[in-house]
């Protein structure tokens, strides 16, 4: 029981990590287009040669699992900073960009074994299972090139994870047209399980975006996601409720910047390991755009 606590002690904090510092979109820059007396919105990438977005990521997570009668508690609070910057835009707007991790504090705790606590910038070096985290601060983890959609051309990593949280790429997929209001459009994903039987299973993620509203400049972008693979073991849907993408987003329309975003989890999974086997998992991730320049600290 404590190794199966432990290991999805170890799977939280990857899983934080790299959805505060990795999947996060890097913003749009909007068009208002006039037509028939209603307006649409052309959201495309629009950065230049050496811009940096400096994000503060917080994520929050509380898994609590029973097996065979016995209960136990794993939870996890990751503060993290990291940035975007902008190496080269090319000509026909495709843009390269390297995510670079700052600083991050992290907690974790499983069952009733000591909680662990650990600052980038304290000067302390971090305990065994946070050493990886630690491994990767003020390195750049990957070097991405999109095009003005955000769609990812291609990727290449520098010791990172590509593991992700929710939201499967490091950035926004935007609509092919100008959407208005209340439209919507869907991105497809795909996500590795494996199943009890040691095979690995793609299953097939769809998410579904929505412009809920415009006020001011700042676009709110409504994400649900669901998969359409159908999911017969109930191991593998316990890993698969760590991946679906429920929230907001909110994007300077007029600056091409995201402003935040938040993804909440509520899910409960019986028989992942058993018949009487029950997982109950909660958590919340919110990014918000810095103002102050970013400091990467130095490792310990």
């Amino acid at each position: 029981m404590k190794t199966i606590i432990a290991a999805l002690g170890r799977n939280l904090l990857v899983a934080a990590v790299a959805a505060g510092l990795g999947t996060a979109a890097l913003g749009t820059t909007g068009m208002v287009v006039a037509d028939d007396d209603s307006t649409t919105y052309l959201l495309r990438y629009d950065l230049n040669e050496g811009d940096v977005l400096p994000y503060e990521v917080t994520h929050v997570a509380k898994t609590k699992t029973s097996v065979r009668g016995k209960s136990q508690t794993s939870q996890v609070h990751t503060t993290s900073r990291r940035h975007w910057k902008v190496v080269r835009r090319k000509e026909d707007g495709t843009m390269v960009f390297d995510h670079v991790i700052d600083s991050v504090s992290m907690t974790q705790q499983n069952g009733d074994a000591e909680e662990l606590r650990w600052d980038s910038e304290s000067g302390e070096e971090a305990p065994p299972a946070f050493q990886l985290v630690a491994s990767r601060i003020g390195q750049t983890l990957a070097t991405i090139t999109v095009n003005e959609r955000g769609e990812e051309i291609s990727r290449e990593n520098h010791g990172g994870t590509e593991a992700s949280l929710g939201m499967g790429s490091l950035t926004l997929t935007m609509p092919e047209q100008p959407i208005a209001v209340g439209e919507s459009w869907s991105v497809p994903r795909e996500f590795k399980a494996r199943t009890k039987d040691g095979l690995v299973k793609t299953i097939k993620i769809r998410e579904k975006y929505t412009l809920d509203k415009v006020q001011t400049g700042v676009a709110t972008l409504k994400v649900t996601s669901q998969p359409l693979t159908p999911i017969r073991e109930e191991s593998v849907r316990a890993q698969v409720v760590q991946q679906l993408s429920n929230g907001s987003l909110r994007f300077d329309v007029d600056n091409g910047r995201m402003l935040q975003k938040q993804l909440d989890w509520d899910e409960n999974v019986v028989g992942f390991q058993g018949p009487t086997s029950a997982m109950e998992y909660r958590a919340r991730m919110t990014e918000n755009l810095l103002d102050s320049p970013t400091h990467t600290a130095a490792r310990p």
